[in-house]
């Protein structure tokens, strides 16, 4: 389909095609700041990607894994974009267990030492 079919690609480029970020910079942005991970390992935006890599990718406060099925290095429509990869990214947790983890009230201030080491008790950490 394409004429990159298989060859390496740009890992900025390639997020961006398949639509995983909004724009490039974006994407070139999110590889500096070790938001991308090519086979489990912080890349640059210049890092390349070929077909079976598998790409972790922290977007909006939410991580994809995804395994390259093809490479592309222009945007495509999203029903040919998911063609591209395929999505191991687990499912979200259900909306019980997220309303059942306790949370501070909006405007409550930080908490205070005691409250502080209750947590750390609470969470295992002493």
């Amino acid at each position: 389909m394409s004429d990159t079919d298989g060859l390496p690609v740009r890992i900025d480029a390639w997020v961006w095609a398949v639509r995983l970020y909004k724009t490039r910079s974006e994407a070139a942005e999110a590889c500096r700041a070790g938001h991308v991970k090519l086979n489990n390992s912080a890349v640059k935006p210049a890092q390349q990607v070929v077909p079976g890599d598998r790409v972790r990718v922290w977007v909006n406060h939410r991580e994809f894994d995804v395994e390259v099925l093809r490479t592309i290095k222009k945007r495509v429509g999203a029903s040919v974009a998911r063609t591209c990869f395929v999505d191991h990214t687990p499912p979200p947790p259900p909306m019980e267990v997220l309303a059942s983890i306790p949370r501070r009230d909006r405007g409550a201030g930080r908490p205070t030492k005691k409250e502080r080491r209750e947590m750390e008790q609470f969470r295992g950490m002493s």
